[in-house]
């Protein structure tokens, strides 16, 4: 039995020797964790700052961030200069169903299919294009003027028989209304 107290009582040895061991395991045990968790959060974080050379905090860049999505623009109706031709509105807007004939639309040219449209007149078909009719949605989905919308809707009747007379620029400029009336006037639909 004295075997085993002996072997109990016997001086414990660890790893740790010398005072240079005791100092490079204290360096190894909170020093290196220390500076890894230090690395670990500059990692992370990395990815909310810009990049070297990124030009994301430029004055350019901050400004198309801050940029208006959408701006108004008031278009006076009374300007024959700007106004578009019912070719050029036809082009624009009406080709997309009116060539193929899509959705029931009547095909451009075609005179059997608009005869019974050109019957009802030009008042009748100019409140189809502006309301809508059927799966046409009003101006035929575009922003034209309603000017525009029915200097198509004469072109488009003509190219199919019709003797329609284009229809000329408001005169609300020469009349003398004011930028407020005439502004109004062209919000107001037309009957």
């Amino acid at each position: 039995m004295s075997d085993a107290h002996s072997e109990q009582d016997a001086p414990h040895e660890g790893p740790i020797k010398t005072p240079k061991q005791l100092v490079l395991a204290v360096f190894f045990a909170f020093v290196v964790p220390v500076i890894a968790i230090i690395m670990l959060a500059s990692y992370v974080s990395q990815e909310t700052r810009p990049a070297a050379g990124s030009n994301l905090m430029s004055d350019l860049a901050i400004q198309t961030r801050l940029a208006a999505v959408g701006r108004v623009e008031i278009k006076d109706s009374s300007d024959a200069t700007t106004l578009k031709t019912g070719e050029q509105v036809f082009a624009a807007q009406c080709t997309a169903c009116h060539t193929a004939g899509v959705a029931g639309a009547p095909k451009f040219g075609d005179a059997d299919a608009w005869a019974p449209r050109i019957k009802t007149g030009y008042e009748a078909l100019l409140t189809s294009a502006l309301k809508g009719k059927g799966a046409m949605g009003a101006q035929g989905g575009g922003d034209f003027s309603d000017v525009e919308i029915g200097r198509a809707v004469v072109y488009m009747a003509n190219k199919a028989g019709a003797t329609f007379a284009e229809p000329a620029a408001p005169a609300a400029a020469a009349s003398g209304a004011a930028p407020a009336e005439a502004a109004s006037a062209v919000a107001a639909p037309t009957k």
